[in-house]
């Protein structure tokens, strides 16, 4: 994904040059006034394409979408790139480069960055590219690995050469997949070129090579546990496979004093800006309700934050005011019947969690984080799923990495495998990874994925 952000970044600022050149082909005057700042214009164009790229999720490496949808994307992408850069230049007049410049490139742009895309897509896809995995195991865990990404989308940067199975324990993977021909592991993984291994026994004792692990490795062949396999190319952490001890020693969890630091500013600048834009939306939704379905208009509810701390969330009302007029906490379902007609286009705009900034900006909640939950259901997710206090060790968000991953929970099940990508994102939670989600959240809205 970083030579694919590259390769469009340098497609784009290519665009805006031969823009340049067409626009201005018979007027060398003109050419060569813009070519005094030519690098600085050409990279800001470049730079706002790609960021709404990225804000589409473009640059998911787990990106699941059909070439329809990718094509859509780039196209939104483009044209919120394009207003983007027109707020830019009112801002700075100095980096305009014209209307009719700044058509052609874009233009140019998309169609050099989907012709990018369709020849990267056919590249990457054949195995050639990809990194030769070999499974250490063939049992319950090994077999999980081989059903959860088993589809070719699920591979797209590796492909699985073969299970070996361990020596007195049961095998649960296809006979095809087996490989069974006796040589000691560093001999079958240089012999096969394998470039990893992924240790995935059912049971650890007295079923570990090492000492061929530990050869493997001196040879250059990385070694993997199936815990952090998963939690690399999946971007989650199973809950039934990761031991305490793994979570202990593999780091992340930083909750050191710099980094404290940069995600409240970043919650503070965040908050700051999205609430200045936001503010005439927030009153229209606001009058909308108490047009449809009269005050309150706020509905404020008790929900679980840092350290199991409780706070009052405030979010604009979308159910009727009866809505849990028995005192019974319940999930929102699918077609909820006690939404309102307004209620169901702000919840599926999220328009009605706009008030959450205040929280945000009092310091309840981070603008990136778990998504908080009531004291009722996080007493019953606590008895029944592994696991679910750890997702309390930072402050819950507006937006979180599960938010992108998973659609909305509305049942045990569903919050137990939504806890697998915020246990992810507690573990390595970082101003890069807030940005990525912050940007990335827009897709999310924009396509209304999740909502309830």
């Amino acid at each position: 994904m970083r030579i694919l952000w590259l390769c469009e970044l340098a497609v784009v600022m290519l665009a805006v040059s031969v823009a340049v050149w067409l626009r201005f082909y018979d007027d060398d005057v003109a050419r060569e006034a813009f070519a005094r700042s030519a690098p600085v214009r050409t990279l800001l164009v470049a730079l706002a394409v790609t960021v709404s790229m990225a804000a589409f999720g473009l640059y998911q490496t787990q990106m699941r979408h059909k070439r329809s949808d990718v094509f859509l994307r780039l196209v939104l992408a483009f044209g919120f790139g394009g207003v983007g850069l027109l707020v830019v230049y009112y801002a700075v007049p100095q980096t305009y480069i014209g209307r009719g410049v700044l058509a052609l490139s874009l233009l140019l742009s998309l169609l050099g960055v989907t012709t990018v895309r369709m020849l990267s897509s056919r590249l990457l896809s054949a195995d050639a590219y990809k990194r030769r995995i070999l499974v250490y195991g063939a049992g319950r865990q090994a077999d999980m690995l081989n059903q959860r990404l088993r589809r070719r989308s699920d591979r797209q940067s590796f492909v699985i050469v073969g299970f070996v199975p361990v020596p007195g324990q049961d095998v649960e993977v296809a006979e095809a997949l087996l490989l069974r021909d006796g040589r000691a592991l560093p001999d079958l993984a240089e012999s096969m070129g394998i470039h990893e291994i992924v240790v995935a026994p059912d049971e650890r004792r007295g079923g570990m090579p090492m000492e061929e692990m530990l050869t493997c490795a001196q040879r250059g062949i990385s070694v993997v546990d199936l815990p952090a396999f998963f939690e690399r190319e999946v971007g989650m952490i199973k809950l039934n496979i990761v031991e305490p001890s793994s979570l202990v020693f593999s780091g992340g969890f930083d909750h050191s004093l710099p980094r404290r630091l940069s995600k409240r500013c970043f919650d503070l600048v965040a908050a700051s800006v999205l609430l200045l834009l936001a503010w005439p939306a927030m009153l229209a939704v606001a009058l909308c309700v108490w047009l449809e379905s009269g005050s309150p208009v706020l509905y404020r509810q008790v929900r679980v934050g840092e350290g199991g701390r409780s706070f009052e969330l405030a979010k604009v009302r979308s159910m009727r005011t009866d809505a849990e007029g028995d005192g019974v906490a319940r999930w929102a379902t699918q077609n909820d019947d006690r939404t309102t007609r307004v209620g169901r286009f702000i919840r599926a705009t999220r328009l009605d969690e706009l008030p959450q900034l205040f929280n945000v900006l009092r310091g309840d909640m981070s603008f990136v984080g778990p998504r908080p939950e009531r004291p009722q259901f996080v007493d019953q997710l606590n008895r029944e799923i592994r696991y679910y206090e750890v997702r309390h060790s930072v402050k819950p968000g507006l937006t979180g990495w599960a938010q992108l991953r998973y659609p909305y929970g509305a049942s045990v099940r569903d919050a137990e495998e939504k806890l697998t990508f915020d246990l992810f994102y507690v573990k390595n939670h970082g101003l890069l990874l807030d940005m990525m989600i912050l940007l990335q959240t827009v897709e999310v809205v924009m396509f209304r994925r999740g909502a309830r």
